[in-house]
């Protein structure tokens, strides 16, 4: 029987009979995606041992010292190639190709017609519908051929894993490859072994790309089902050797051990949920707790900083937002920089539209500055 997700082209009213399946957030694993439109309120702590923690956010101290330079709006563009392409977007959902494989997923930004017709979005090879609670690839319908849960993909040559997730992801985000060849770039032109910290690593693809430009990696998320998935990329890229440190642990924790440590990293990549929870039930809000971590990154960096990256899902924050909690961070800071803010951005294959995907504001000492 053929499956088909895609709402009817005609703006008739439907009846509930008719509609189609609505795309429901699953509750993963603790400090795992997805990102819920709108978070839960905090759990209260408990008097107990066993507590789920709430980070109150602080009042930010006022300011007057010299604040970095900026740039903005800056668009970072993926355009499409061998290993993922955006074929079409349109009435809630997108269509891609990931190598051999066209999936079709839901997207609440592309609130506007589909451009191309219904034979190619026909031969998708899966459709999330979200339509079970049920784990694993049970989210999944495959019209033709049964796939498996993985499928090789490669990012600029390093190898990783394609995965069918219960919660509509696929293991990479590819609109961040404008950051990952950016790092790459400033490690091989660096002559050192710089040192990289990853947060909210997921999948490990940037850590990856990273390692094997040259980098120290230090790579750190909440859930021991993503660093699985890491590992087995290390290993599918036959990186096995370079040197990666995988690290499940609440990231905010981790920050603030390090600071205290006084290590430091020269590079720092930042891609938090909007909302999340820790190994030991941290609670993790992205508008509470963001300046706080974002302070903490900052005294992370190193004498000779490259970067800071922060990159954010939260659809209902600008990326203004992100950008002056940038800003304010590195107000006065050490080490004189520029501050870039923007949105990340998939460009169509086919029809050449752009689909926005996420925001992003990074952090550049001023002679990385062009």
């Amino acid at each position: 029987m053929e499956l088909d997700v895609r709402p009817p082209r005609s703006k008739n009213k439907k009846n509930k009979s008719q509609r189609s399946p609505r795309v429901e957030n699953t509750a993963p694993e603790a400090g795992f995606r997805p990102k819920p439109k709108h978070a839960a309120k905090p759990a209260t702590p408990s008097k107990t041992g066993n507590h789920v923690e709430n980070r109150a956010p602080v009042v930010r101290p006022r300011k007057t010292a010299k604040r970095p330079s900026e740039k903005l709006p800056v668009i970072l563009e993926t355009a499409p190639d061998k290993n993922h392409a955006l074929l079409d977007t349109g009435d809630g959902l997108k269509l891609e190709q990931y190598g051999d494989i066209k999936i079709i997923r839901p997207e609440q930004q592309a609130i506007w017609g589909r451009s191309q017709d219904d034979a190619l979005w026909d031969s998708a090879n899966a459709i999330f519908t979200g339509d079970t609670d049920e784990e694993g690839m049970g989210r999944w319908r495959f019209p033709g051929t049964q796939l498996g849960e993985t499928w090789p993909m490669a990012f600029d040559g390093v190898g990783y894993l394609g995965r069918f997730t219960s919660f509509r992801h696929v293991g990479v985000f590819p609109e961040q490859a404008a950051h990952w060849r950016a790092m790459r770039e400033t490690i091989k032109r660096s002559g050192k072994q710089l040192r990289v910290l990853n947060l909210f690593g997921y999948t490990g693809v940037a850590s990856l790309v990273a390692a094997d430009a040259g980098a120290h990696v230090t790579h750190v998320d909440a859930s021991k089902k993503a660093i699985g998935w890491a590992r087995e990329n290390q290993s599918f890229a036959g990186l096995d050797e370079m040197p990666v440190r995988w690290i499940c642990e609440d990231a905010m924790k981790f920050v603030q051990r390090e600071v205290r440590r006084g290590n430091t990293y020269d590079i720092i990549l930042l891609d938090p949920p909007a909302y999340g929870r820790g190994p030991n039930g941290e609670v993790w809000q992205l508008f509470d707790h963001l300046p706080d971590m974002l302070d903490g990154c900052r005294d992370l960096l190193s004498d000779e900083p490259e970067m800071l990256i922060l990159t954010a899902y939260a659809i209902r924050a600008s990326f203004f937002a992100m950008h002056e909690a940038m800003m304010d961070s590195f107000t006065g800071y050490k080490t004189q920089g520029c501050v870039e803010s923007g949105e990340l951005i998939i460009r169509e294959k086919l029809r050449g539209r752009a689909l926005s995907t996420s925001m992003f504001s990074r952090w550049l000492p001023e002679t990385s500055n062009e």
